[in-house]
């Protein structure tokens, strides 16, 4: 394929990825707004080094690369937008306000129905070609209501990885849905 024909090529696993994350900002917009329903928690892990990730030194200092969150019973300010969320989180007693834009999550789970999504690194994301930057949309954001959240520490053995990007049980009853499922093979069989 010469460079006229890639510039041309349909960008599907992004258009995908963006999709996707729409599940996301509207299961985190629907909690904004009423609160988690039943036993509905989710673990939600990004990467701190993306762009537009907001945390404090101490925070990132910790967790250097990569973070999960769970919201489930303690946490404030509840905030999303189109672009991003934010949210306030007691860590060791002290409240830590983060801001974390959705092309930073790399997965998100919901294990009390056993859903969850797996996205691309956001470097692996920079790399795929772009016709323009588009602005973001109309900010979704309501009132905010007390939830909670229990921080959990980011997973320091990623050897599951092969695992879970195939689509396989995670261990938890979450089955983890990641693009390679969706994607055809290169070469036809004959």
């Amino acid at each position: 394929m010469d460079d006229t024909e890639q510039k041309a090529a349909i960008n599907y696993e992004l258009l995908v990825e963006d999709a996707l994350r729409t599940v996301v900002r509207g299961s985190l917009a629907l909690v904004e707004h009423e609160g988690l329903p039943g036993d509905s928690h989710f673990y939600i892990t990004f990467q701190t080094t993306a762009e537009g990730v907001q945390m404090s030194e101490a925070l990132k200092a910790a967790n250097p690369n990569e973070m999960t969150i769970v919201l489930q019973h303690q946490f404030w300010d509840l905030h999303v937008s189109e672009a991003y969320f934010s949210v306030t989180l007691s860590f060791s007693g002290v409240h830590h306000n983060l801001n974390i834009p959705f092309a930073a999550v790399t997965h998100f789970n919901d294990p009390s129905v056993g859903f969850g999504l797996q996205f691309s690194a956001p470097d692996v994301l920079d790399a795929l070609p772009e016709e323009e930057d588009s602005a973001p949309a109309a900010d979704i954001s309501g009132s905010t209501q007390d939830k909670n959240i229990a921080p959990a520490p980011a997973p320091s053995d990623r050897s599951n990885i092969s695992a879970i990007h195939g689509g396989e049980n995670n261990g938890d009853g979450a089955e983890i849905v990641s693009l390679d499922r969706f994607r055809k093979d290169p070469a036809p069989k004959k």
